[in-house]
């Protein structure tokens, strides 16, 4: 591919990576809006957990692990009628979001629960012991000591959903997927197909790069390895009493 070609082809590389971006940025929220909450009551339902419920624990997890497994193109044209009844159509960039969002919801979740599950039971214990309900522990412990790993798994999921959405071009979802199959496939264009792959690359490049850093900047401020300044004087202070009492 010669520039000249290239220049006519780059205002089309060009509006591909927005919607790429658009359709990745919109499933992302979407994702962390449910996939948060569900992978927190996830751990809260588990055996020993603040909410305990057994029954429910079980069935939100096969839900959840239904949905990962069904492989994202089987997923695509499944929700196909559902995306229709929601965006009027099953092509662009808007239908694409919904199999994105609803594909990366239980994928996000499990991500959470991970984290959630490494935060220090201690912490969950003082709080406790101050009268703190379910609420405040989440808001303030489990969300806040977790934060360097979820902001580790929100890149994660922004890397797989670039992928998703790659593949969501092949049935017309507009974006770098879909230049990279009309053009660089169908029509034979070899040489654009490899530039859409380079761009993919250095877009994700880019993502990790950025969700590293501020997930060890998190970290530096106080996230799970960090001191949790306040949390953890009010052990100190819960401990000196008990100290005194015994002297006493």
């Amino acid at each position: 591919m010669t520039w000249a070609e290239l220049s006519a082809r780059w205002p089309l590389l060009e509006q591909a990576c927005w919607d790429t971006l658009y359709m990745v940025g919109w499933s992302t929220f979407i994702a962390v809006v449910g996939g948060l909450p569900l992978g927190v009551l996830l751990v809260l339902t588990d055996r020993g957990g603040l909410l305990q419920n057994v029954v429910a624990n079980k069935v939100i997890g096969q839900v959840v692990n239904v949905a990962r497994s069904m492989p994202f193109i089987i997923l695509m044209v499944a929700l196909m009628g559902f995306t229709r009844s929601i965006t009027g159509t099953t092509i662009g960039r808007e239908a694409a979001i919904v199999p994105l969002a609803i594909g990366a919801i239980p994928f996000f979740a499990r991500l959470v629960e991970t984290a959630v599950r490494e935060v220090d039971g201690g912490l969950v214990e003082a709080v406790q012991s101050m009268g703190g309900n379910t609420w405040t522990i989440v808001r303030k412990v489990l969300v806040p000591e977790s934060l360097p790993s979820l902001i580790a798994g929100t890149t994660t999921t922004i890397v797989a959903l670039i992928g998703y959405s790659a593949m969501a071009g092949t049935v017309g979802a507009g974006g770098l997927g879909d230049i990279a199959i009309r053009y660089g496939y169908q029509r034979f264009e070899t040489d654009l197909m490899w530039i859409t792959v380079a761009i993919l690359a250095v877009v994700i490049s880019l993502i990790q790069f950025a969700g590293d850093f501020a997930a060890r900047s998190m970290h530096r401020r106080g996230g799970r390895s960090g001191p949790a300044p306040r949390l953890r004087l009010l052990r100190a202070k819960e401990a000196a009493t008990a100290d005194v009492g015994k002297v006493a």
